[in-house]
């Protein structure tokens, strides 16, 4: 195999699939080189479609701890089918639009050129005019813990677990601490999750911060904040994690959840003299551009915001601007975030603590998601969204979310704020019907409440 082509992408997660739609749907001739055996990226198999696949299972109730016999592995079939689905689907796309997939490692021989091996075996030289770096991240692993034993996981090899366990400690209370432990303190599992900072999510709004960490106490999750780990002790009985206050916090299983890093090495990237952090991430402009200016990088592995969505974006920009020498970034200045935790949360824009250092005049509206008709009929009356907003234009600053669809509701006050000028305002929640019953009617809700606030 000794091939060339237009552009040529290394990874095929969101980012990768973004940059190779719209490099061919620009008239160039692209390949996607993926070291796996299916396309998706962690995203689809490890990551994202896995996780919520699970939750959605967790939160619908399918799942019976009472009874106590429900096999982990089988609650992961549901999402096996839709990781069948989207790898299906994934391939038509390719398939249809004539990108090429070549499966195998890529590895940086010069500039213009990329060895391809499967399984340390050469599979030729594929050479190129641009490249563009999708190969996403993977969990964080500190040297001083035993991941080759069945008792310690990460992200990815909690997706194989045999069994539900009894008790599992969490170490990590970022989105993948949460998410999880939501989920498994859902299925009757005892939960410790330790943090190592002072609360969670410390970049979220403080009131959602509170509401999700009352939510998960009142679920009985045994949340430890300001805990850093020491050691951690493996027997046959389970798994003891110190830590420097002298604590000592026993579970079946330990999921250790403390960040990602990068996959930018063994690329070759450093003959090129393309710099890779000691988090495994490639620095890069504002173009996506790496030190080489016809080689990109884009999504997990070049760092924040870490978010597929944000990622398939990434992808897109690059493709952009390898093919018209330009680029706009400025529809993701303002990114909605998802957490999938059992109730879920969803926000964008600024929260209440930046405005206030910023010194900018806001006032808040709310509406109490008891108060609305939908979340009575689902039996979901937990949570509520607050909408931030400046007290004299009355612009949208920030929207907050917390409970059932939070991560569908916030793209209505995503679209009012991308809006300039008088179309981002207040005041078009109070003037537009709403369905009723529907969650959307809390904006129409909170308005009014902001509004009342200021009157």
């Amino acid at each position: 195999m000794d091939l060339h082509y237009d552009v040529v992408v290394i990874g095929s997660g969101p980012g990768g699939e973004g940059a190779a739609m719209k490099a061919v749907k620009e008239g160039r001739r692209v390949a996607m080189i993926e070291e796996h055996a299916e396309v998706g990226g962690n995203c689809t198999h490890r990551g994202t479609i896995p996780s919520k696949s699970l939750r959605q299972v967790v939160e619908s109730h399918l799942y019976d701890p009472g009874h106590g016999q429900e096999r982990y592995p089988r609650l992961l079939g549901s999402a096996r089918m839709v990781i069948d689905q989207q790898v299906r689907m994934r391939h038509s796309f390719y398939a249809r639009n004539g990108v090429d997939i070549l499966q195998g490692r890529a590895a940086f021989q010069d500039e213009h050129s990329v060895q391809v091996s499967n399984r340390g075996h050469s599979r030729g030289r594929v050479t190129a005019d641009h490249f563009v770096i999708a190969t996403g991240s993977r969990p964080y692993r500190p040297d001083d813990i035993d991941f080759n034993h069945p008792r310690i996981l990460d992200s990815d090899t909690i997706l194989r677990l045999e069994d539900t366990p009894r008790s599992l400690i969490i170490y990590g209370a970022g989105v993948i601490g949460c998410e999880y432990a939501s989920i498994f303190r859902e299925m009757g599992v005892k939960v410790n999750l330790v943090n190592s900072r002072s609360r969670l999510l410390s970049y979220l709004d403080d009131e959602i911060i509170d509401a999700l960490a009352y939510h998960l106490r009142e679920r009985g999750v045994v949340v430890r904040h300001d805990e850093t780990y020491e050691r951690v002790e493996i027997d046959d009985q389970g798994v003891s994690l110190h830590t420097r206050s002298n604590k000592k916090i026993n579970g079946e299983f330990l999921l250790w959840a403390q960040g990602r890093v990068g996959n930018a090495g063994d690329m070759g990237l450093e003959k090129l003299g393309i710099e890779v952090t000691d988090r495994g991430t490639i620095p890069v402009n504002d173009c996506y551009q790496t030190s080489c200016p016809h080689i990109y990088a884009v999504g997990d592995v070049v760092g924040y915001p870490n978010l597929a969505s944000a990622a398939y974006d990434q992808g897109r920009f690059a493709a952009t601007h390898l093919v018209f020498g330009e680029c706009d970034t400025r529809l993701i200045e303002d990114m909605p975030t998802g957490i999938y935790t059992i109730p879920e949360v969803s926000c964008i824009g600024a929260t209440e603590r930046e405005l206030t250092e910023r010194k900018i005049p806001y006032e808040v509206g709310r509406s109490m998601f008891r108060h609305l008709a939908r979340a009575q009929i689902l039996g979901q009356t937990s949570g509520m969204l607050k909408i931030l907003f400046h007290r004299e234009t009355l612009e949208i600053l920030g929207i907050h979310c917390f409970g059932v669809q939070a991560s569908e509701i916030i793209h209505i006050g995503q679209v009012v704020m991308s809006q300039t000028g008088e179309a981002n305002s207040l005041k078009y929640f109070v003037n537009t019907t709403f369905n009723y019953p529907t969650m959307a009617e809390a904006y129409r809700v909170a308005a009014l409440n902001g509004l009342n606030r200021i009157n």
